[in-house]
C-alpha cells in the first residue's frame, strides 16, 4: 500500500530536544506511518534535500475567533510555519451570544481586534448561541489550519447578564448560569476558560471589558465548574499596570491555582510603563513559587518586545492633531504630495508640541494607536529589517540634523510600506532572553488576529528561529523547535501532536534553518468591506503539512483546507 506523502532527504528535528538526524518521513491518512530510508512509493513525494523536517509548531495565544469565519487560510499564522492555535484568549470571543445582541458583541471586540464592526458583520455568518454551536460552526468551516479555543469570560458575562454584565457584581443565578456554560463548553471540546485582569482591555468607550467587572469569587466559581470536571485550562490576562497592582493580582491568582488544581497560563511581560513595574525575574520566581506550592502555571512569552504598530497607510502618532487630523482624510497619494511641501511640513511639525505628555499610564497597543501621548523618539523605530538592530527615529534625526516629525515623513515619502515599531513591553531583548529561558514559560505569545492593524506578532515563529537561534546563537535550533513544539503541545494536552513520531499526526514543518526569516510587514486591505490590517509572511519555508496535506508550499496557499478542530481531552468523555 503507498503512502499518500513521502518527504525524503531531509534533516529531522523531531520537537523532543533530541539531536537531529537524516531521514524520510511517510504519510498515510493524516498520520505520520513511516521514518527512515522509505523505499514505498507514493503519490506525492517532496524532496527535502537540505531542509528541517520538524512538527508544525504551535501558537497557544491567539485571537482569531472572528477571522477563522472569513479566512481558511489562517493567516498570518499559517506562514511562519504554525499548524495548530489556540483562539479565545483573554476573555475575549464570540460565543456564547444571543441573536439580538450580535452587533453589540462585534462593538465590543472592535477595540480590540481592530476590525471595524462592519467588517465583522460582513465576514461572519453568525448562526450560532452558545459555544457548542460556534464549536461545531468553526468544525465545519473549511480551514488550513487546526483550531482550538477557549470560552471566554466577557463574552460569557454579557450573555449571561446583558448590559449588567459591564457594569454589576454577578448574583447568584448569574453565577450558576456562567458555571453551567463553562461546563457544558468543557464538555463539548473547550480547552478551558478565559478572563482578563488587564487595565489595557477596554471597550470602544474606553470602560473596562466585561471580565474586569467580575470579582475574584465570581472567577473562583467558574474555574471550580473545570475542577468539577478535572478538565480545562484557566488562561488569564495579567494585570501590569503597575508594580503593586500586580503584586496583589499574582497573590490571588495563586490562590486560584492552589484550591482549583487546574493549570493556569498567563503573560510573562517585563515593562518600563506603569507606576514602579515589577521586574520579569518577580514574575519568574512567583512562577516558580507557585509551582513548588503544589500549583500548575505556565507563563507565556514572546520573542520579542511587543509593539504598537505604526505607518503612514494605518495609523501615526500625530493623526489626532490639527493639521494631521486634515492631512489623513486625503487619499494615500494626496498626503505624499501634502508631505513633500515645505510650508505643510512646517505646519505639521509645529502640530507635535500640542501632544499629550508622556505619562505613567500603561498604554497597549490599541490605545498608543488610536490614544499616542508624545513619541519617546529614542523608543520609535522604522523597520528597516526584521531583525532587533534598527536605529531609533530620534538616531536618524541626530544624523540629518531634522526635527523627528520630519524624519518620519521623510522615512514614509520613502517608502509608504514603511512601518514604525514603539516597544510597550518586553522593550529589552535581554530580558525577553531571560524569560524565554525561564523553564516553566512558553514561546507562544503572538495574539495573532488581535489589533490588526495595531500590533504584529503573528511572526514569533520564524522571529524566533532567524533571530535567537541563527543569528544570537542563544538556542540551538533543537531547542527552539522544542519551544515551539512539544513543549506547548504538552501545556495544552494536544494528543499525538508536537513531535515527529510514527503514529502522531502528520503536521509538519520543512524550512531552511539559514533562510527562514520573517518578511517585513506591510498594511494590506484584505478583511471583509476592504478593511485594512498588517500582512507579515516568512522566507525559507519550504512546506507547511496539516494532517497531512500540504496546505502552503513556498509562501503560496495549495488549496488543501485540512484542519480541525482541536478538543480538550474531556470531550472524549462526553460524545455528542
Amino acid at each position: 500500500m503507498g503512502l499518500d506523502l513521502l518527504i525524503k532527504n531531509g534533516t529531522v528535528v523531531d520537537g523532543s530536544g533530541m539531536s537531529r538526524y537524516r531521514a524520510d518521513v511517510g504519510v498515510k491518512n493524516g498520520r505520520i506511518v513511516e521514518i527512515g530510508r522509505i523505499r514505498a512509493p507514493a503519490e506525492r513525494t517532496i524532496d527535502a534535500e537540505g531542509m528541517i523536517v520538524a512538527p508544525g509548531f504551535i501558537d497557544g495565544h491567539t485571537h482569531m475567533d472572528a477571522q477563522v469565519n472569513w479566512d481558511p487560510l489562517g493567516s498570518c499564522s499559517c506562514w511562519h510555519g504554525v499548524t495548530s492555535v489556540v483562539m479565545g484568549n483573554c476573555g475575549f470571543a464570540l460565543a456564547p451570544c444571543k441573536p439580538e445582541d450580535r452587533e453589540w458583541f462585534a462593538r465590543c471586540l472592535t477595540a480590540v481586534e481592530d476590525i471595524p464592526t462592519e467588517a465583522m458583520m460582513a465576514g461572519i455568518d453568525w448562526t450560532w448561541e452558545s459555544f457548542p454551536e460556534y464549536l461545531a460552526t468553526v468544525e465545519r468551516l473549511p480551514k488550513a489550519i487546526n483550531y482550538g479555543m477557549y470560552i471566554g469570560h466577557s463574552a460569557l458575562r454579557m450573555y449571561a447578564m446583558g448590559r449588567r454584565g459591564l457594569e454589576e457584581r454577578a448574583n447568584e443565578e448569574d453565577l450558576r448560569r456562567m458555571a453551567q456554560a463553562v461546563s457544558d463548553a468543557v464538555r463539548a471540546g473547550a480547552m478551558g476558560f478565559s478572563t482578563s485582569r488587564a487595565s489595557t482591555h477596554v471597550t470602544p468607550d474606553g470602560s473596562p471589558v466585561a471580565s474586569r467587572i467580575a470579582d475574584w469569587e465570581e472567577i473562583d466559581r467558574l474555574v471550580g465548574a473545570m475542577a468539577e470536571l478535572d478538565a480545562g485550562i484557566f488562561q488569564i490576562g495579567p494585570d501590569i499596570s503597575g508594580g503593586e497592582a500586580q503584586r496583589v493580582f499574582l497573590e490571588r491568582l495563586r490562590r486560584v491555582a492552589l484550591e482549583s488544581g487546574r493549570p493556569v497560563m498567563l503573560g510573562v511581560l517585563a515593562t518600563r510603563q506603569g507606576v514602579d513595574p515589577n521586574p520579569w525575574d518577580y514574575q519568574t520566581g512567583w512562577l516558580d513559587e507557585t509551582a513548588v506550592a503544589g500549583g500548575r502555571i505556565f507563563g507565556q512569552a514572546t520573542t520579542r518586545s511587543i509593539n504598537a504598530v505604526f505607518s503612514l497607510k494605518s495609523y501615526l502618532p500625530f493623526d489626532g492633531l490639527p493639521n494631521w487630523r486634515e492631512l489623513r482624510k486625503l487619499s494615500l497619494e494626496e498626503q505624499k504630495a501634502r508631505l513633500a511641501d515645505p510650508e505643510m511640513r512646517r505646519r505639521l511639525v509645529a502640530d507635535e508640541a500640542q501632544m499629550k505628555p508622556r505619562d505613567s499610564v500603561l498604554q497597549g497597543g490599541g490605545a498608543a494607536t488610536t490614544d499616542p501621548r508624545k513619541p519617546d523618539y529614542d523608543n520609535l523605530f522604522p523597520m528597516l529589517d526584521v531583525d532587533w538592530e534598527d536605529p531609533s527615529v530620534a538616531d536618524l534625526a541626530r544624523q540629518s540634523a531634522k526635527h523627528p516629525v520630519e524624519t518620519i515623513i521623510d522615512l514614509c515619502l520613502e517608502n509608504d510600506n514603511r512601518v514604525f515599531v514603539q516597544p510597550i513591553v518586553n522593550e529589552s531583548p535581554a530580558d525577553v532572553l531571560g524569560i524565554l529561558r525561564h523553564p516553566r514559560t512558553l514561546a507562544t505569545f503572538s495574539d495573532s488576529g488581535a489589533h490588526v492593524c495595531q500590533e504584529m506578532g503573528s511572526s514569533l515563529q520564524t522571529h524566533l528561529l532567524s533571530y535567537w537561534v541563527c543569528n544570537k546563537q542563544q538556542f540551538t535550533l533543537e531547542e527552539a523547535v522544542r519551544m515551539l513544539t512539544f513543549d506547548n503541545a504538552s501545556a495544552w494536552e494536544l494528543p499525538s501532536r508536537g513531535l515527529l513520531r510514527t503514529g502522531y499526526a502528520a503536521d509538519l514543518v520543512v524550512f531552511d534553518e539559514e533562510r527562514i526569516k520573517p518578511r517585513l510587514p506591510t498594511v494590506e486591505q484584505d478583511l471583509p468591506g476592504g478593511a485594512r490590517r498588517l500582512v507579515q509572511k516568512a522566507d525559507g519555508i519550504a512546506a507547511t503539512i496539516v494532517n497531512g496535506a500540504v496546505v502552503v508550499e513556498n509562501g503560496e496557499a495549495t488549496g488543501n483546507f485540512a484542519g480541525r478542530v482541536l478538543k480538550g481531552p474531556v470531550a472524549d468523555r462526553y460524545p455528542d
